[in-house]
């Protein structure tokens, strides 16, 4: 104890409350408030000098062109503003896509086999022709497939074994 005399430091009491009563505890650095009351505080004091500026320059019938005296009002239309803009004019320029994507997913309602109409729901099976089948008509037989299988499998042999030819050596 004697060194906090000779320093001149004291220790706390105890903790201390926020002065807002909040239950939170609060510093003396703070002003005695927890940080979320002193972060308001600093909010509404910050707030109350732009209204108070903006008030002023209005009342004064000055204009500020410099931009250093921020409008709060005036930066909430300009945000809102192209953000309606831009939403509008995507509308109209993707207007006749939009209504083409709309119609094709009602029109597609639930999933049914392209050959007996039977609801297929998760179990479908996807053809190489683009269509939804069942089981029992997965197979390109079974319902009259248009994909040509032998052309699609020659292509695929082309492209993963090309030729390859040494070049000739002179002999010496």
């Amino acid at each position: 104890m004697e060194s906090h005399d000779e320093t001149g430091c004291q220790a706390p009491e105890g903790p201390i409350l926020c002065i807002n009563n909040c239950g939170f505890f609060g510093s003396a650095a703070t002003m005695n408030m927890c940080s979320k009351c002193h972060k308001d505080l600093a909010l509404k004091q910050e707030q109350a000098k732009l209204a108070a500026s903006s008030i002023g320059s209005i009342v004064n019938g000055s204009s500020s062109g410099n931009g250093k005296e921020p409008i709060v009002a005036g930066t909430v239309d300009v945000q809102a503003g192209p953000v309606e803009v831009k939403a509008i004019s995507a509308e109209a320029s993707n207007d006749s896509s939009s209504n083409q994507i709309i119609e094709s997913k009602v029109k597609e309602g639930p999933n049914r086999c392209t050959a007996c109409r039977k609801r297929v729901g998760l179990t479908g099976f996807n053809c190489k022709c683009g269509n939804l089948f069942c089981a029992v008509h997965r197979y390109s037989d079974k319902h009259d497939c248009p994909f040509d299988y032998r052309t699609a499998a020659r292509d695929a042999i082309a492209k993963a074994n090309p030729v390859v030819k040494a070049e000739k050596l002179d002999k010496i």
